[in-house]
């Protein structure tokens, strides 16, 4: 089994880090695709591409995970192709780990198997509920593993977040 794993990992934390545990010793080969990478300084999706590669390659380092290919992929926003041009920047892969309702639609549709993994505590294990938590200033390190809270420390993520909410950009929702 050839698997891909699409998110945002907006911010990585315990929840996916338990998907991979879960698919990983099935698997001959791993892709993790980091959604969004053009996203970045949002409430929605405050850390850059590169911030969220590093969270996921140093939590999985710590795990002894080392074989794993992480790739972080721009948006297209067009559904009809999206499948394709997954396709053209990731290894072969033959099936597609996701939450997501229209990823596991669009990917099943090309004949992809589609798996939806368990969720891990969920009211917790959310990159929404750690950003709430963030911005609010509730415990949060809790959620993620040690490699993220470094990595948000060392950029000074938990003061992007509240400097964002602060501004009022329409994305309060978190």
């Amino acid at each position: 089994m050839k698997v891909l794993f699409i998110g945002r990992f907006q911010p990585f934390h315990s929840g996916h880090l338990e998907v991979i545990k879960e698919f990983r010793p099935q698997a001959t080969s791993f892709i993790i695709v980091i959604g969004s990478a053009q996203e970045s300084h949002t409430l929605t999706n405050p850390f850059t591409a590169g911030e969220r590669y590093s969270m996921i390659k140093r939590s999985l380092t710590d795990e002894n995970i080392n074989d794993v290919d992480i790739i972080p992929l721009q948006d297209l926003n067009r559904y009809s192709i999206w499948v394709n041009y997954v396709e053209s920047f990731v290894p072969p892969f033959d099936t597609v780990i996701s939450n997501n309702p229209l990823t596991r639609r669009l990917f099943g549709e090309k004949g992809y198997e589609v798996r939806e993994p368990k969720l891990y505590k969920r009211e917790r294990f959310s990159g929404e509920e750690i950003r709430r938590r963030i911005m609010h200033n509730e415990s949060w390190h809790d959620l993620v593993p040690k490699a993220v809270v470094r990595i948000i420390e060392e950029v000074e993520g938990t003061e992007r977040i509240r400097t964002i909410g602060d501004v009022g950009n329409g994305e309060n929702d978190v």
